[in-house]
């Protein structure tokens, strides 16, 4: 096809100078809401590179941006994360993610510039996936209401994938997660001389531990609930009066895991209720469950195999993880397809292995294929109205589902 040759000449003419926005995202991790080497370093290249106006520090958020390509018709979002983990750096890849993003958006814009055909192309710079939900404050702004349909893609590692004979899955649910911090508040007293003038915050927090412990028997095989002991008393002679804990809920849906906070919530209340502790308990933004579009991840899989890589379709089973963007698979149609990166001792994500890999030119190799079927997705959208309606009519009935 003349586009898919145009397209591949288009991304060589950018070759190493996508290799080095890469390379310096991900040689300087930064973490949620705080990205502005990552956010500075998209945008100066977008503006390098392209015409294309970039509005920084877009709808409120200081390290996201926007840009976008077209003057009418439909439009495609692409996702751009690159926030990193504490201590481990870009071991999720977002740099990976970044440079994907970044490149299917550029390849897509030029398509249609030189084929003067109607549609829009979209670029979203989203912030704090590990730990925020940038994409859920973007979806609270008005970020995705412009975009028709939402396209990215994840690495992990290719080590199982080979094993099927695959270098990726297009489509894979998610789970659903939040968190909720809780502080108890007691009364100090001398744990020796007058204890029984003190209201013990540690006592509180031990007996939300052990409601816990016993609520993990009554839930199902799918959900999960994992937590951690944020602050402590660091003295013994004195009756704690400051306890902080954090506890994150996941469960296949997000319906479901709203029902499963809610059992949480009162082992936690409890814990306050058997103490005399006063009690306050935040919560997170709810990470949806990723929603799968079955025509979208099949235009997705048949794109890569056009780039002489094999994707599965669907997988049966859900990613062990949560992500933002299910928030916007609820919002739109939506592609979050998974991509295997060489990792040479087969870690997943999360790891030293897999920072250490996601920062490899192989990585870079194969996930600027990604971009380029994802760019060939976001092109068949635009022009092929039967198959745009085929992944609208799946989003609706999904609606249905939910």
């Amino acid at each position: 096809m003349e586009c898919n040759r145009v397209m591949d000449e288009y991304i060589a003419s950018l070759g190493q100078r996508l290799r080095n926005l890469n390379k310096s995202i991900h040689d300087n991790p930064e973490l949620a809401y705080e990205e502005h080497h990552a956010h500075e370093t998209v945008c100066t290249f977008l503006e390098e590179h392209t015409t294309i106006p970039v509005t920084r520090r877009s709808y409120g958020l200081a390290t996201a941006f926007e840009a976008i390509s077209g003057s009418s018709g439909r439009c495609v979002n692409f996702n751009a994360e690159y926030d990193a983990l504490p201590g481990i750096g870009h071991a999720c890849g977002h740099n990976l993610i970044a440079t994907a993003g970044v490149a299917a958006f550029l390849a897509l814009s030029h398509l249609i510039e030189r084929f003067g055909i109607s549609g829009r192309a979209h670029l979203l710079g989203t912030p704090a996936e590990e730990d925020g939900g940038g994409k859920i404050d973007l979806l609270k702004a008005g970020a995705y209401d412009k975009a028709d349909v939402s396209l990215m893609i994840h690495p992990m590692s290719d080590g199982s994938l080979h094993e099927l004979g695959i270098a990726g899955v297009a489509g894979q649910t998610s789970i659903s997660c939040f968190d909720l911090i809780c502080t108890y508040e007691g009364v100090s007293a001398h744990a020796s001389a007058n204890p029984w003038d003190g209201v013990n915050a540690l006592d509180a927090i031990v007996c939300a531990y052990n409601n816990i412990s016993m609520l993990r028997q009554q839930i199902k095989p799918e959900e999960r609930i994992h937590g951690a002991i944020m602050e402590a008393p660091k003295i013994t002679n004195a009756i704690p009066e400051r306890t902080v804990t954090k506890y994150t809920v996941r469960s296949p849906s997000m319906k479901n895991t709203v029902a499963l906070g809610e059992r949480v919530r009162a082992c936690l209340q409890a814990g306050a209720l058997a103490t005399g502790c006063k009690l306050h308990i935040e919560e997170t933004e709810i990470y949806a469950d990723l929603r799968v579009n079955e025509p979208l991840c099949g235009e997705f899989a048949k794109c890569m195999k056009e780039q002489g890589e094999q994707v599965q379709d669907v997988a049966s089973s859900p990613i062990p993880g949560s992500t933002d963007q299910g928030n916007v698979s609820y919002a739109l149609p939506a592609l979050h397809a998974n991509i295997g990166i060489p990792v040479s001792s087969g870690a997943q994500p999360h790891t030293h292995d897999f920072c250490t890999a996601a920062g490899r030119l192989e990585a870079h190799e194969i996930i600027l294929k990604a971009a380029k079927a994802m760019a060939m997705t976001g092109w068949a959208l635009l022009t092929d109205n039967s198959l745009y309606g085929e992944v609208r009519d799946a989003f609706d009935r999904d609606c249905q589902l939910r």
